[in-house]
């Protein structure tokens, strides 16, 4: 704020005043009849200026480019949603207190060999670990698939985890990542990378799997173990 020595304010004089008003005059009539020019409707304001109705609405509109700018936004953050989440409808996660618990049923487990029937792995409570379910041929190409639903709530990071033991010794322990799913009627199915089934001798015998599916959040949805046998042919 400035600072005006005293006895140095001076007042308009009625003429300064009257010409002032004359020349405020002049120009709100140049003013307004720019305004008149430019637009067909025009309407006086509070300030009891004209103005087109355009140039009133002009802030509640995007123009073309900025149109297109915010749609190319959108869909980097609609890729981006689907990268972190998967094609999963990110309505139905809630991250607040009290979330609903979701709940995964593991539908099908089974051991996929080409020129081979699939193996269908009986994971009911009654299924006797110390059985071979199953026999791989040395050398031969195998992958895994399954088949689950979703209930009650999305679930986050859902993971098949598996144990693999020859003799008492550990010989793998696996953890894959398979994604995060929301809710939905529909089976969801997944099929693992297809692997080589080791050679040799030292590879052909009997082998123990215990087989899990867990999420982000710790929960088990199966717990599951099995035997199978690698032998040099399929019989």
């Amino acid at each position: 704020m400035s600072t005006v020595a005293a006895g140095t304010l001076a007042l308009p004089t009625p003429k300064d005043a009257a010409f002032k008003s004359s020349g405020e005059t002049e120009d709100a009539k140049v003013e307004n009849g720019a305004v008149r020019a430019g637009s067909d409707r025009v309407e006086e304001d509070d300030d009891g200026k004209l103005r087109s109705v355009d140039e009133q609405d002009s802030g509640l509109k995007f123009s073309l480019k900025e149109q297109i700018e915010k749609d190319k936004d959108e869909g980097r953050l609609k890729r981006w949603k689907e990268h972190l989440f998967g094609r999963v409808d990110v309505s139905a996660i809630d991250f607040g207190v009290g979330k609903k618990v979701p709940e995964v049923k593991i539908l099908t487990l089974s051991i996929l060999s080409p020129g081979r029937p699939d193996v269908h792995l009986p994971f009911a409570a009654s299924n006797n670990p110390k059985r071979s379910l199953f026999t791989l041929k040395e050398g031969s190409q195998y992958h895994t698939k399954f088949s689950f639903n979703v209930f009650n709530s999305a679930v986050s990071g859902l993971k098949y985890a598996y144990t693999v033991w020859k003799t008492g010794i550990r010989v793998e322990n696996t953890k894959i990542m398979i994604g995060t799913f929301s809710p939905r009627q529909e089976p969801y199915t997944h099929e693992l990378e297809e692997e080589t089934i080791p050679c040799g001798l030292f590879a052909r015998g009997s082998y123990f799997v215990r087989t899990k599916f867990v999420d982000d959040e710790g929960r088990c949805y199966m717990d599951f173990s099995y035997y199978f046998e690698i032998r040099k042919n399929w019989q």
